[in-house]
């Protein structure tokens, strides 16, 4: 599984980096991306915790 993060729809809220910083980290223009190519099982749960606590869902899972 993937993360994809829209980079026009996010607000840079930073709640998905601070929720799951191994696959989420936020750039230097306030806008938040994914650092991981695939997510690992173990990292699954968070992940999906800080997809869906995104304000604007600017984040997929695939």
């Amino acid at each position: 599984m993937k993360a994809c993060v829209d980079r026009e729809a996010c607000i840079g809220c930073g709640l998905c980096a601070s929720i799951n910083s191994k696959v989420f980290c936020m750039e230097e223009d306030g806008k938040a991306v994914a650092t991981e190519v695939e997510i690992l099982d173990s990292e699954l749960s968070i992940t999906e915790e800080a997809a869906s606590s995104c304000p604007v869902c600017a984040i997929s899972l695939q």
